[in-house]
């Protein structure tokens, strides 16, 4: 029976790929691929790794709804260079995709700040109702004056809190602690709001500074811990949930503009059916993860009082309401009751 359901589901599955493709113009025999993609990001080309899973789920999808029309080229581990060349690389098009954190994002678009505001989001759910609904839709929008066109967004997880002072549980545990945080303002103003001690640091520099001790923690989500094999180097995991890791995956608009209006729409199907594998795959991969953590040696606490914090980084709420929009802000707070 269970042999039965799968072959019935895979089956199912390969019907929907087929009819996608039909409807998209593209035949159900490979094709000698036309058009060459290179996707690039900064963390591991890890099973678990959430912007590996996204990378591949994207190559995948691709050649379901579009059979032969695309060869894919993976760029893993700062290959092409960190995030902020990333970028730059897709405005230029010298890159074709990305997987693009978005905290680097928000520094040529600021109105993606607005996913980076501290315990906005209460669950994976409330961020995905947000950013596949009218406010997603506008973030990505604002990429387009930067010539890069947005596909959606992906899933990198809640970001937490690890170090090697010692556990979070309330804010006051932040407090004298040094955390390497993204070069984006709102990573540091949030860290300054709580009493910790700010460090910007680029991705490539973060592992030895914290085996050196040069920094004493970071902020991370769960997956990236694991397949960056942060567990080798810091004692203490403190599930915060503090921010939503959206994982923008953007395309160069010169990439873009070159293909055809089929092809296009592949793309946008690819993207779509990429992102809602990768959220159910980290979904399912998160309590697994964090069991291995504690497997290798770092101990897990959850946190009780999320208002206690949530009181704490009110004012980056009120720093950066205009940086964002106020329009896109209220818009926010009000879908997800309030957020902080």
């Amino acid at each position: 029976m269970t042999l039965f359901k799968t072959s019935r589901r895979a089956l199912l599955g390969l019907g929907i790929a087929v009819s996608a493709a039909a409807a998209l113009g593209f035949g159900t025999t490979p094709a000698r691929a036309e058009t060459t993609l290179k996707i690039g990001w900064t963390t591991s080309d890890g099973e678990k790794d959430p912007y590996a899973i996204t990378a591949r789920q994207f190559a995948k999808a691709l050649e379901e709804v579009a059979p032969g029309a695309f060869e894919v080229k993976y760029y893993p581990n700062r290959q092409l260079g960190d995030e902020k060349e990333m970028l730059e690389g897709l405005s230029f098009g010298t890159l074709d995709v990305g997987v693009i954190t978005n905290a680097v994002i928000a520094n040529v678009a600021p109105s993606f700040q607005l996913n980076d505001m501290p315990f906005l989001y209460s669950s994976e759910e409330q961020a995905h109702e947000v950013l596949d609904g009218e406010v997603g839709q506008k973030l990505l929008s604002d990429l387009e004056a930067k010539k890069i066109i947005g596909l959606g967004f992906a899933e990198g997880g809640f970001r937490h809190m690890i170090n090697n002072v010692r556990p979070v549980t309330e804010p006051a545990d932040v407090e004298g602690v040094k955390y390497r945080v993204m070069q984006n303002p709102i990573y540091i103003e949030m860290f300054k709001s709580l009493g910790g001690n700010a460090v910007p640091m680029a991705w490539g520099e973060v592992y030895t500074a914290v085996q050196q001790g040069t920094i004493d923690g970071l902020e991370i989500p769960v997956a990236v811990i694991e397949s960056n094999k942060y567990p080798e180097v810091t004692q203490y995991l403190s599930l915060t949930k503090h921010t939503y890791s959206a994982l923008g995956l953007l395309m160069s608009a010169k990439t873009w503009n070159t293909l055809s209006e089929d092809e296009q729409k592949a793309v946008r199907k690819a993207a779509s059916m990429a992102i809602e594998a990768e959220r159910e795959i980290a979904a399912n991969n998160v309590k697994e993860l964090i069991g291995q953590i504690e497997s290798e040696g770092m101990k897990v606490n959850e946190v009780e009082d999320v208002a206690a914090f949530r009181a704490k980084v009110k004012p980056v709420y009120d720093q950066f309401r205009d940086q964002i929009g106020a329009d896109v802000l209220d818009k926010t707070l009000k879908q997800v009751g309030g957020g902080s």
